[in-house]
């Protein structure tokens, strides 16, 4: 090869590619002499020798080199050669020299993004719908075969429809990011479905793909854009796949054991549960975590980010610091501090349960929420000062002074545990499929088959599952937050009573999209109900945000209309609750009935209510009434006047 050699750029780590030739920088403190190695396209391999800098980072420039050059960079540790992935590798390629661990590919590829732009849904009307990109499309019976699970299946055209018929506005795909299945699945012949045991931040996965990752993904957000839907991405910044001692190698243990957060011996920390923990008060750890980040936004217009295990991203050895290294470094980014951040706010590490303590700005999974209404509505505890404080927003943990900016992440089902399905229809989980006789997966369910365990063609536990599903989600819709539905959730998809699917790449975790009719009916009713909370509860969200929230009504009654006292505060199964704006404008009342009689409620005087839906009855209608409700037993209405 005739290519012209010289000293690269220190500060463009990975490859950037331009028409005079390709610059290769990698962090590499552990060696003093590195190698690239560049593969023809019949694999046969030139050795290039790096130019090391006193900062420990090595370079390389290396002209007229084409996109889809395959690299990898080589060592030597311990006088053993070792070979390394670039950390910030886009593409990965198999390794001729070295099976274990993969090569890369110098990428550089042209996308027209158009006229499409970020949508930028205000936090007060954000509704997130989580979804894995091979999962929801593998099975979906109009996406072309070759499209099914993949990027370009979820944006095909039937499921594009479906997400603005539902009306969610954001999806939250499941790490999309090149991932590596351990090796204890690998020997149970199971995958890391779920992807949260990152590889390569950088590499799109290609199993999502029909031949480009990154062009198709780049395709699927510009269509999503196109129909006004945001696209949230799941990110693993915690952990890497290299685990722990011993574990495997491919990148950072090979260029600088610093990345990760080690005891006084050396030995590394297990913070996540993963067998490593990322140290991001380390500047090249804090460096790479925002340069994918960025990337993901300039390259792929992503619109947010949800951080696993986020309590990691603040760590300072055995504390969290909202005040850290990496929450300033995002609050002064230009390009970062206008996406939506949404941290899972713990890790299993000291100090590790952080919910309500991340930075401005930053919203928080509310599994207070979740544990509090699953209580309430499945397993009939008297909860309600804590039902009644999760579902006015959990101020005692987010300010609503401080909303819509900290408006808290509401759920009641998320990827790991039951779907909302299960919820209803399992008391024990079922999770012998993953190969640990039933011993992973939570113990703490909350969950109520309603008399029979799994599938039944009995009526009335079955119409008392679809009830309960209806005050789940109206009581997630119509609380204050943001509310995050289980993308599967609104097809009424069972996992059979597994609350661990991680490793169930299979018929367990792929969306069921058989017709039957009261699927359909649950999907026609969420998606009129999504819509209702945009008209009806949204202002009340807004109106009762930021500086003007202390100047509307809340009062909380007996079914009677007389206003609560202490008592009642102790387990009282039929309350209400009225919020009104301003001295006299629009008005919201929620008759909640956890009893199991029906119950009659005395409305306030003035003109007629408006019924926005009744969780007793599987239809909504636009009927009307004035005085008083009857209202069923286990389930709520919510009514509204203008």
């Amino acid at each position: 090869m005739n290519w012209q050699l010289k000293t690269g750029s220190i500060f463009d780590f990975g490859t950037t590619l331009t028409d005079e030739g390709c610059n290769f920088a990698i962090h590499a403190p552990l060696h003093h002499h590195l190698t690239l190695v560049l593969f023809d396209d019949n694999d046969v391999a030139t050795y290039l020798p790096m130019v090391a800098h006193h900062n420990g980072t090595h370079s390389l420039f290396v002209s007229d080199l084409p996109s889809h050059t395959k690299y990898a960079y080589r060592g030597n540790l311990s006088g053993e050669i070792c070979w390394i992935l670039d950390p910030y590798a886009a593409l990965l390629a198999d390794n001729p020299e070295c099976p274990n661990t993969p090569a890369a590919l110098t990428y550089h590829q042209q996308f027209d993004w158009g006229q499409t732009r970020h949508p930028n849904i205000d936090k007060n009307s954000t509704i997130i719908n989580e979804i894995h990109v091979k999962g929801f499309t593998k099975r979906h019976p109009d996406v072309p075969e070759h499209l099914q699970g993949k990027f370009l299946g979820l944006c095909h055209p039937s499921v594009v429809e479906h997400f603005k018929q539902l009306g969610v506005t954001s999806l939250q795909l499941l790490p999309i990011a090149t991932s590596h299945d351990e090796p204890h699945l690998q020997d149970k012949k199971l995958t890391n479905y779920w992807g949260y045991n990152t590889l390569s931040w950088f590499a799109p996965d290609s199993k999502f793909a029909v031949e480009d990752p990154i062009l198709e993904l780049k395709q699927m957000v510009k269509t999503l854009h196109q129909n006004n839907i945001e696209v949230i991405l799941d990110v693993v910044y915690n952990h890497t796949a290299e685990s722990g001692e011993g574990g495997p190698e491919f990148h950072l243990k090979r260029l600088d054991k610093s990345y990760y957060l080690q005891d006084a011996n050396k030995n590394y920390l297990n913070f996540t549960g993963c067998g490593n923990t990322l140290d991001l008060t380390y500047q090249p750890s804090l460096n790479i975590v925002l340069d994918n980040l960025r990337y993901w936004v300039e390259e792929f217009q992503i619109d947010g980010f949800r951080f696993d295990l986020a309590a990691t991203l603040g760590r300072n050895g055995n504390r969290f610091n909202k005040d850290s290294a990496f929450f300033k470094a995002i609050a002064q980014d230009p390009v970062l501090k206008r996406v939506k951040l949404i941290a899972e706010p713990w890790d299993i590490g000291p100090d590790g349960y952080q919910l309500g303590h991340f930075p401005a700005e930053w919203n928080e999974c509310n599994d207070k929420f979740r544990d509090t209404v699953k209580s309430y509505w499945l397993c009939h505890e008297r909860n309600i000062k804590e039902f009644a404080t999760r579902f006015m927003g959990s101020r005692d943990l987010f300010s609503a002074g401080c909303w819509p900016g900290k408006l808290p992440v509401n759920y009641v089902a998320y990827h790991d545990g039951y779907t909302l399905q299960d919820l209803v229809s399992y008391n024990h989980k079922h999770n012998h499929a993953n190969g640990e006789d039933n011993r992973d997966g939570h113990g703490d369910n909350r969950s109520n088959n309603q008399g029979i365990e799994g599938e039944t063609t009995n009526y009335a536990v079955l119409s008392r599952r679809e009830r309960q599903k209806r005050n789940l989600m109206t009581t997630l819709l119509f609380s204050f937050g943001i509310p995050h539905i289980l993308g599967v959730d609104a097809l009424s998809h069972s996992q059979g009573g597994n609350n661990n699917a991680y490793c169930q790449d299979n018929e367990i975790s792929w969306a069921d999209w058989t017709p039957n009719k009261d699927k359909s009916d649950f999907t026609q009713w969420l998606s009129t109900m999504i819509a209702r909370r945009q008209q009806y509860m949204m202002p009340f969200i807004s109106a009762f945000s930021g500086h003007d929230r202390g100047h509307h009504r809340i009062h909380w009654w007996r079914s009677n209309g007389h206003v609560m006292d202490a008592a009642d505060w102790q387990g009282l199964e039929a309350f209400a609750l009225y919020l009104g704006l301003f001295d006299s404008g629009n008005e919201l009342m929620f008759l909640i009935n956890n009893s199991v009689i029906p119950t009659r409620y005395r409305l306030p005087e003035g003109s007629k209510w408006k019924v926005v839906c009744d969780t007793s009855e599987a239809a909504l209608g636009d009927r009307q009434v004035q005085t008083t409700y009857m209202q069923g037993a286990q389930s709520l209405t919510i009514l509204y006047r203008d």
